[in-house]
């Protein structure tokens, strides 16, 4: 490795299964070292926890990994999964493990807080609907359910809040994260002092909401961290908005990234307000917007599928008027967080292949029936898709995209985007510039280009039908003869 060009700076990605840590170069956006360790989650019947001292460890082994590099580094950043609920004792140590965003036991009481304050009232001030995948929503549920734990609990953080706060000792998070909780309010870049109450919660338990050119704090000298104390340590951010500052996006460029969700979105310079609660209204993690649409079943539940029909998953094959709903684990976009999956319109001669098919435009179809409302005057419409996320190295993925939405499509070469919108964030606080340029200085978005197919219209018109027609089963009601 040839010698860096400028100061070394670490971008951390604390995702749903695992750490990654990446040491960049700021001058060049080069990776000089990296590391990952795995997370555990558990969870059934819609519960998915994870213990955040295990996010700890992951990030310190991780760290390790990187070798003198992570100790040489003058400045890091994380970036974490959104809308997970940390509940932390007077000591800081958790008080239980933490409610991921994929957790969906908190249906009943986002329902319950929607009809109590009105789905425009919600979207007016928070930019969203508080669906159950909001940390607001997992709060309500912590009351009613284990109220031991509510009073037991001196301070609530998001996933990347936590990890911060281990680093500094100072309880941070930033805008673009805290506008995923439900009690942040988009028009006055505050809490909600209403939201809270309605709540139960005091924002005597939260953290302070750093700017974009703020510190969060500086590592404190910790036994088994290989950071040398001292280190500035950025706000952070949400994995989304992480991503979004990853690829240096401008404002109306569609992004469609494939991981464990499925989440399509666009940098707006409008406030994004959405009574229907299709896109939710986040901001970003500069000073604009990131209007987001979001599912629970993408890359694992085709893969689940893949697994049960026995085959590889790209053995994908063209045909069939067979329809696969993967709905495994409830679902946000449409919003079903009871549902289950549906397979509908089997023959004789349905094969493996395009049930497996099937499931990916499944998958997909809901992510491109929200893109017309993630996307503002400011978008450009001869932009192509940007292909993020772990889908995105996948054919099968990647020609599904392309044969739903029958738009050019662009998969950066760049692969830990969320790191690096990470590390460009904490180059940009090091440096003084704006964490998007840097991104753009490092070509993070570089990367093939695939023409545009034509819109397969009638696997869209089945999969549309099916949805309308199983409404009543996939809500989870219950069907008598």
């Amino acid at each position: 490795m040839t010698a860096p060009e400028g100061p070394l700076v670490i971008g951390v990605d604390s995702s749903t299964q695992s750490t990654k840590a990446l040491v960049v170069d700021s001058a060049t956006g080069e990776v000089v070292a990296h590391g990952q360790a795995p997370h555990t989650v558990t969870g059934n019947d819609g519960a998915r926890e994870s213990d955040p001292e295990q996010w700890w460890r992951a990030l310190t082994d991780a760290l390790q990994q990187c070798g003198p590099a992570a100790v040489r580094a003058a400045a890091i950043s994380v970036g974490g999964q959104q809308h997970g609920l940390v509940t932390l004792d007077a000591a800081g140590r958790p008080v239980r493990p933490a409610m991921l965003w994929n957790d969906v036991r908190s249906a009943p009481q986002s329902e319950r807080l929607i009809g109590q304050l009105g789905a425009n009232t919600w979207a007016g001030r928070t930019g969203s609907l508080p669906g159950p995948a909001m940390t607001v929503t997992k709060w309500a549920w912590l009351l009613e359910n284990e109220p031991d734990s509510a009073r037991a609990t001196a301070a609530v953080r998001l996933p990347h809040d936590y990890l911060t706060e281990r680093l500094t000792g100072r309880g941070t998070t930033d805008r673009g994260d805290a506008s995923g909780t439900g009690w942040w309010a988009t028009g006055t870049e505050a809490y909600d002092e209403e939201i809270l109450q309605l709540a139960g919660l005091s924002p005597d338990l939260l953290p302070e909401v750093a700017g974009p050119s703020d510190a969060a704090g500086t590592v404190r000298a910790l036994p088994g961290l290989p950071l040398t104390p001292g280190t500035v340590v950025a706000p952070g951010t949400g994995d989304n908005a992480a991503a979004a500052l990853g690829l240096g996006l401008r404002p109306g460029r569609p992004v469609l990234s494939l991981g464990t969700s499925g989440t399509v979105y666009a940098v707006s310079r409008q406030r994004p307000v959405d009574p229907s609660g299709t896109v939710s209204g986040f901001a970003d993690a500069r000073s604009d917007w990131l209007p987001l649409a979001c599912t629970l079943n993408c890359t694992l539940a085709v893969d689940r599928i893949a697994a049960l029909l026995q085959l590889d998953r790209e053995a994908v094959e063209a045909g069939g008027g067979s329809v696969v709903l993967p709905f495994l684990g409830g679902e946000r976009t449409p919003h079903l967080p009871h549902a289950a999956g549906l397979m509908y319109g089997l023959r004789h001669d349905t094969t493996g292949g395009q049930l497996l098919q099937a499931a990916y435009d499944g998958a997909v179809y809901a992510l491109l029936a929200a893109l017309d409302r993630v996307l503002d005057q400011d978008a450009d419409p001869g932009a192509p898709l940007l292909l993020i996320g772990g889908g995105a190295q996948g054919a099968a993925w990647r020609e599904t995209v392309r044969r739903l939405s029958g738009r050019p499509v662009q998969v950066p070469v760049a692969k830990e985007l969320v790191a690096l919108g990470a590390a460009a964030q904490a180059a940009g606080l090091l440096l003084g510039e704006d964490a998007t340029e840097v991104a753009r200085r490092w070509d993070t978005a570089r990367g093939p280009r695939y023409a545009p197919l034509a819109v397969d219209e009638p696997a869209l018109h089945r999969i549309g039908a099916t949805l309308s027609d199983a409404d009543a089963l996939l809500r989870g009601k219950e069907h008598r003869e």
